[in-house]
C-alpha cells in the first residue's frame, strides 16, 4: 500500500489491529503507550513521535518500504553530461 500521509498511515494501523483483532489497548500495551496514544495515531495526528509510530508498525507487523516517487525517480536519471553534448553539438 503506497503511504502519501498520515491519514494513510493511520489507516493502515487501524485496518491491520482489527484484523488482528486486537483493540486498541491491546495494541497500546504492546507499544508500551496510553490507549489515548492509539486513538489519536487512527485519527491520523500528525504530530506522532515517529519512534513510537514505528514501535507500533513493528507491534503489528507491519513494515515500510522507502522508495521515489515515479515523477522524482524519473528526474534523477537525467545525465547533465549528456545535455550539456547535446548543446555543444547544436553549437557547432
Amino acid at each position: 500500500m503506497e503511504v502519501g500521509n498520515m491519514r494513510d498511515l493511520a489507516g493502515s494501523i487501524r485496518a491491520r489491529r482489527r484484523q488482528l483483532g486486537w483493540t486498541q489497548a491491546a495494541l497500546a500495551e504492546k507499544v508500551g503507550v496510553r490507549r489515548y496514544w492509539i486513538i489519536d495515531v487512527e485519527k491520523g495526528k500528525s504530530t506522532a513521535e515517529v519512534g513510537l509510530v514505528l514501535r507500533a508498525l513493528r507491534a503489528l507487523g507491519l513494515t515500510i518500504r522507502l522508495q521515489p516517487r515515479d515523477h522524482l525517480e524519473a528526474t534523477s536519471e537525467i545525465d547533465l553530461s549528456d545535455l550539456l553534448d547535446g548543446q555543444d553539438n547544436e553549437a557547432k
